[in-house]
């Protein structure tokens, strides 16, 4: 098997499937990248990627070029590889629960594809139990078959500088899982750490959700701060300094995107909602946008203003707006203001002007996203700076 390895990533378009995907043929293996949008398949077998991703178009192009790549919709690739990865998360509902069930049903709506002697690796947060559970269900059909839990552990956006590079968490109820599924990651040249799947799940939902809580304290700390007309900023970058035991103290700003609120929502729900830390990191995260037109109100006349919000993305750099609060910023300011103008560099929206306009046409404008173009901006607007990433940003 070592000599053989051939990868099909189940979601292999996406923003974790695709770069583990070039990472791999990179690497030497034969991967495909299985997804049912249409549109990305065409964009990555013809050297583009479909999303922002540093240096994405430059390792997709080489990928490609080695003839290790290939973009498909169709399921029957899974049938001629040794390892299938499947990149399907957990999703939440309405009421804020997961549904364990999505991931195992979307595998076994595959089964037909599959066989004996391959082995299937999850790759996105799962609720805990669940690999177990689809372990369970697929050797009914194949008893010989190895389950593990791989979790991703990339920053969007610096996804193919990471996977070469940081240690994988490989879950296994085996031994024999264990070295089955560590053959694709000896293949990328990283170290691979045995745990159990329950404990890679429970890895995988602590990560996420610690990053969250901690943004929520620097959010609740910069509130405090502009509450008493300081720059929170100031004051984090003077404890951190040359000071090792704050070096982890992060900026304020909008806390989003697909996976640290889902997670931490998870992770309650496994504790049957006994998580008053992870709902209070969710109150806090979540309330900054209504926090700030709040303060806005107390300042400006917004009904007699046009608000320009810069960025629309759910972090800087990226083209991603799943679950962005920039979005929640400009629903509770179309209420109180006369005009709201977005723009972003990165994103595809109708609705989307130049910055150029915004910059023309706004009386106030807030910085949605800490894209690095805005850092060197030049106006003479005022800029509501959350973040701590421009010059000439204020406090509101």
């Amino acid at each position: 098997m070592q000599g053989d390895v051939s990868v099909a990533v189940v979601g292999g378009g996406g923003h974790v499937g695709l770069p583990l995907s070039i990472v791999l043929a990179n690497s030497g293996v034969r991967t495909f990248a299985f997804d049912i949008s249409e549109e990305s398949i065409n964009s990555i077998n013809s050297g583009r990627m479909p999303f922002v991703e540093e240096e994405g178009n430059h390792f997709l192009r080489e990928a490609l070029s080695k003839g290790n790549l290939v973009a498909t919709s169709d399921p029957k690739c899974i049938s001629y590889v040794s390892h299938i990865v499947v990149v399907i998360g957990t999703p939440v509902n309405e009421h804020l629960s997961p549904d364990p069930r999505s991931v195992l049903n979307s595998i076994l709506d595959l089964v037909d594809f599959m066989a004996e002697h391959q082995i299937l690796l999850l790759r996105s947060t799962v609720f805990p139990g669940v690999t177990a559970k689809v372990a369970e269900e697929l050797r009914k059909r194949f008893p010989r078959m190895h389950v593990a839990y791989c979790p991703e552990r990339i920053i969007e956006g610096q996804a193919l500088q990471e996977i070469p590079v940081l240690p994988q968490l490989i879950g296994a109820d085996s031994s024999e899982a264990f070295e089955a599924a560590k053959i694709i990651f000896d293949k990328i040249g990283v170290e691979s750490v045995c745990v159990s799947t329950v404990e890679a799940e429970l890895a995988k939902l602590f990560t996420n959700v610690w990053r969250y809580i901690k943004f929520a304290a620097a959010n609740q700390f910069w509130m405090m701060s502009n509450d008493l007309s300081v720059d929170y900023e100031k004051v984090r970058r003077a404890i951190s300094y040359n000071y090792p035991r704050a070096s982890d103290l992060p900026s304020a700003g909008f806390t989003a995107g697909p996976c640290l609120f889902k997670d931490t929502m998870q992770l309650a729900a496994l504790v049957q909602h006994g998580f008053p830390l992870g709902h209070s990191a969710m109150m806090i995260n979540e309330g900054m946008p209504g926090y700030l037109v709040q303060r806005l109100k107390l300042k400006y006349d917004l009904s007699n203003m046009t608000v320009g919000i810069l960025g629309m993305s759910f972090k800087g750099n990226v083209d991603d707006i799943r679950s962005s609060l920039a979005y929640k910023l400009r629903k509770l300011l179309l209420f109180e203001t006369k005009e709201v103008l977005i723009t972003d560099p990165f994103t595809q929206d109708s609705r989307n002007v130049s910055l150029e306009e915004v910059l023309r046409r706004s009386d106030l404008l807030i910085l949605g996203s800490p894209h690095d173009l805005y850092k060197n901006l030049v106006t003479n607007k005022r800029v509501i700076d959350i973040w701590g990433h421009l010059r000439n940003g204020v406090v509101v």
